[in-house]
């Protein structure tokens, strides 16, 4: 099979299923091309995930299909974007029909589940390396950034935190029991928090996607806004199988494990009474946006010493 039988055969359905009226022109041409309306503005984010680095060796292809989108659409609601198609380059050792086909499923499902078409895109032989670069929209100057956080906003997440590290102990179970099917399934089909993220817009004074952990993320919020803040891990949100899973250890998984895909966000406390009680519902207030430099910690009041974490391609 050929590079362009190869796409037509697994990634044209894709673009068809998928199809949006901003997309005017998808796979088949040296471009596609998307049509942004005058009153918006395009966000786009790329990621790269390499096998042996980002996911394991042989891992499933229909849950690297589902996986691949979810952490590339992860920064589209951070931003509070809403979503309308991706580009795919893809790197593959030989092309197997089998994996191809399963591939091509859990991207399809991921692409219906997150209202993501395919564009277009690329393939090539070599290592097995995913590409993914995924296009949203916002009104005119309503993306939300890193760098708005403010003295006095309080810092709170979406979902509960951990469960993704967790899940790393279990990758090669054959018999996982329940709690370990649950943060399994948290590895497995992260789902970006698109929704929140637009509900966020106008409220949400800075926002970032927990992919390298809370600590290392929120960190990049205080650097980009020049402001400290201080969390209280009593206030960390720990699902129940994560907590029988780790013991005392569930605490480091949610401040340092990165794979989350939660929403970490500041606002203040006059925006967060406005916001719906749905979307108060989703999220945890865990600690408040002070002046200074850096992250805090403390425990019911009391200081804990806090130890850098979160993931770094690059450091030793």
């Amino acid at each position: 099979m050929g590079e362009f039988e190869l796409i037509r055969r697994y990634f044209f359905p894709i673009a068809e299923a998928g199809s949006t009226s901003a997309v005017l022109l998808g796979p088949g041409d040296d471009c596609a091309i998307q049509r942004v309306e005058p009153d918006r503005d395009l966000v786009f984010s790329v990621d790269a995930l390499v096998e042996g680095v980002h996911f394991p060796l042989c891992y499933d292809p229909e849950k690297l299909g589902w996986r691949s989108l979810a952490v590339a659409a992860s920064d589209l609601a951070a931003m509070g974007a809403d979503p309308v198609c991706f580009t795919l380059a893809l790197t593959l050792p030989d092309a197997d029909p089998d994996w191809l086909h399963a591939y091509a499923r859990g991207l399809a499902n991921a692409a219906r589940c997150f209202g993501l078409s395919l564009a277009g895109g690329d393939t090539t032989r070599g290592p097995l390396t995913l590409s993914l670069q995924v296009h949203g929209t916002v009104p005119n100057g309503q993306a939300i950034r890193r760098s708005g956080a403010k003295v006095g906003d309080y810092v709170c997440v979406s979902g509960t935190l951990g469960e993704a590290g967790a899940a790393l102990n279990y990758l090669d179970s054959h018999n996982p029991g329940p709690d370990e099917q649950a943060v399994l399934a948290r590895y497995h089909y992260p789902a970006p928090r698109l929704n929140i993220g637009v509900s966020l817009r106008g409220y949400a004074s800075a926002a970032v996607d927990i992919s390298d952990g809370l600590v290392a993320d929120l960190g990049h919020i205080l650097e980009a806004s020049g402001v400290a803040a201080c969390i209280d891990l009593a206030k960390l949100p720990l699902s129940a199988a994560l907590e029988r899973l780790a013991g005392p250890g569930a605490i480091n998984l949610a401040l340092n494990a990165g794979d989350d895909y939660e929403l970490c966000i500041t606002i203040s406390p006059t925006a967060w009474e406005s916001l719906s009680q749905d979307i108060r519902r989703r999220l945890t207030i865990i600690g408040k946006v002070e002046s200074g430099e850096g992250l805090s910690i403390t425990n019911d009041g009391q200081s804990q010493s806090l130890t850098a974490g979160g993931y770094d391609h690059f450091r030793t």
